[in-house]
């Protein structure tokens, strides 16, 4: 696995099979359910986001997730300082960038580099600058992730388990700045990964108990997405029982009300999946 806790996968690598692209897509189709069979996917949505919110404690990003708000469309809604219904796409896309970019550490040159060739430096540093004022709970738990890495040379997540960084106190400044973006990332993903792996298991627990086991089976783990076998007959029932399980790996008054929120889908391949 990474170093995050991630899980990976390798001889094949099933956790990059394309999606992005027709061609990519065509590749999905077959991957196909045994006759009797579906595929239910189970995925949680914007979990690292969701789990920065609570950690941080930052007010103003676990509003807008208890309010059920598109997150991308909210963040640009506040640095942006127009109402929500005036959100263009382009506000939205720019927020998405800065949303999922500052969760690894990314500097100012990063986001300058991944808004587009057409955005000044000056505009990049804007924009970072506004998005940290609007939301400086979260600001502030980042600059502590990295005093407290540097400090003590390692991370933990929210379940305790740590991850040490050798590379933290480098005189080299590459190598000095790296150790400090994977420590800023550190618990937010690797609070994904236990929350995960934790259902993976409570779920074969569930399945166990209920004699499911030769009815229903996981075949994939990808990132935030738990991919299952299960009989036709069935599979709406259980995926309802499974998602509740995903939902409740941490109880809400530890997440400060934020849910850890999962979507599921059905189809008889991976490509052709209808979302419930």
């Amino acid at each position: 696995g990474a170093a995050t806790g991630r899980m990976a996968s390798q001889n094949p690598g099933l956790q990059n099979i394309p999606i992005k692209t027709d061609l990519g897509r065509a590749i999905r189709k077959a991957f196909i359910a045994e006759k009797g069979f579906v595929l239910l996917a189970l995925d949680y949505s914007q979990i690292e986001l969701r789990i920065a919110a609570f950690l941080s404690g930052d007010q103003k990003l676990i509003e807008i997730f208890k309010k059920g708000e598109d997150v991308h469309n909210a963040v640009a809604s506040e640095v942006f300082e127009v109402p929500l219904d005036q959100v263009d796409r382009e506000m939205r896309r720019k927020a998405k960038v800065i949303n999922f970019g500052i969760l690894y550490g990314m500097g100012v040159n990063a986001l300058r580099q991944n808004l587009g060739k057409e955005t000044e430096r000056a505009e990049a540093q804007k924009f970072y600058n506004d998005y940290f004022a609007k939301f400086s709970g979260l600001a502030d738990y980042l600059n502590k992730v990295k005093a407290e890495a540097k400090r003590k040379g390692y991370t933990e997540t929210f379940f305790g388990r740590r991850r040490y960084f050798e590379g933290i106190d480098s005189k080299i400044p590459f190598i000095k700045a790296m150790a400090e973006r994977m420590a800023i990332n550190a618990p937010i993903q690797g609070t994904s990964a236990d929350i995960i792996k934790i259902a993976m298991k409570r779920v074969d627990e569930y399945l166990t108990k209920e004699d499911l086991s030769e009815k229903a089976h996981l075949i994939l783990q990808v990132h935030d997405e738990l991919i299952y076998e299960i009989k036709e007959d069935m599979a709406a029932k259980v995926a309802k029982e499974i998602k509740n399980i995903m939902e409740s790996v941490i109880d809400p008054k530890d997440t400060k009300g934020v849910k850890m929120e999962a979507k599921y889908a059905i189809g008889k391949n991976w490509q052709e999946m209808k979302q419930s």
